[in-house]
């Protein structure tokens, strides 16, 4: 016991600040990491890793040659086979550090200006939604922020134009033939209508909900953008955001939020360490 007490009195002696540093990063990388991986498909594969961890090691314990030599040569290579299996969660992962707010004011970003414009979109957008809950019309409208949508502004037909309740309304119009897909509003402006958003991988979405709430869902986990949706069947008023549904909302408080979620300010700003323990309050609304 006197051996194992200073033992620990040698290591603590020993202490250092950068040691702590050390600890710290370590830790907030295995978490983002199980975050990452619990949110995602991510899970299931490390699933696979760790039953084949054990079978090689079972293999070497019964010694099951060709087993441990398949196995062997497998993981030699398990560098290569991470970066294919898990090319989507990588990809993702490294989009949410350089969208992370710690690091927006070293490195440049092609995030909006607060200008007229976007003002007058997230109006128009508000005006648009509420005009299109009492109708029962299907809308599904994407803020572009840093994330770049360009691929997916390619798959829809380019509009480059101011936005309008007269605008928004032709376009979700259930005859319209872009009605179907999303509208992309970059810079306060209508980059792009009629675009393909992907589908969440996420099992625990409500069943009740539709194509346009997963897609929304889908985009706003590979991406920072902000969408909102007008369900078809009831008129119901959602923002995804951050693989989150916020839903019920009226007029009033799909303007705050918008504003709140879009146009920059001194009051958005949070660093990697409060991203922790953000606010949760929201979580009330989401898919119930």
């Amino acid at each position: 016991m006197d051996n194992f007490f200073s033992t620990i009195w040698a290591i603590l002696s020993t202490f250092q600040f950068k040691d702590a540093v050390d600890i710290l990063s370590i830790s907030l990388i295995l978490y983002y990491l199980f975050k990452l991986f619990r949110q995602s498909r991510a899970g299931q594969l490390v699933k696979g890793v760790v039953i084949l961890l054990i079978a090689y090691a079972l293999s070497a314990l019964f010694e099951l040659t060709m087993v441990n030599y398949i196995l062997k040569a497998l993981f030699e290579f398990a560098v290569i086979i991470i970066v294919v299996v898990f090319q989507p969660e990588l990809r993702q992962a490294l989009e949410r550090l350089g969208r992370n707010r710690t690091f927006k004011s070293f490195v440049p970003s092609g995030a909006q200006s607060a200008d007229t414009s976007v003002f007058k979109a997230i109006s128009d957008v508000s005006d648009t939604c509420i005009v299109f809950s009492r109708s029962r019309t299907g809308a599904l409208i994407v803020f572009e922020r840093d994330s770049v949508l360009s691929e997916i502004a390619a798959t829809g037909t380019v509009l480059n134009s101011d936005t309008s309740v007269a605008l928004l309304g032709n376009i979700f119009f259930n005859k319209a033939p872009l009605h179907d897909g999303a509208c992309i509003i970059r810079n306060g402006k209508i980059l792009s209508a009629g675009c393909i958003l992907p589908l969440t991988k996420s099992n625990d979405v409500n069943s009740d909900l539709g194509t346009r709430h997963r897609a929304a869902l889908g985009l706003s986990e590979e991406s920072d953008a902000v969408i909102v949706v007008v369900s078809e069947e009831t008129g119901t008023i959602s923002i995804a955001v951050g693989g989150r549904l916020i839903r019920d909302l009226d007029r009033a408080s799909l303007h705050e939020k918008l504003s709140d979620l879009i146009i920059p300010g001194e009051n958005e700003k949070q660093d990697l360490f409060s991203s922790l323990f953000k606010n949760r309050k929201e979580k009330k609304n989401e898919k119930k």
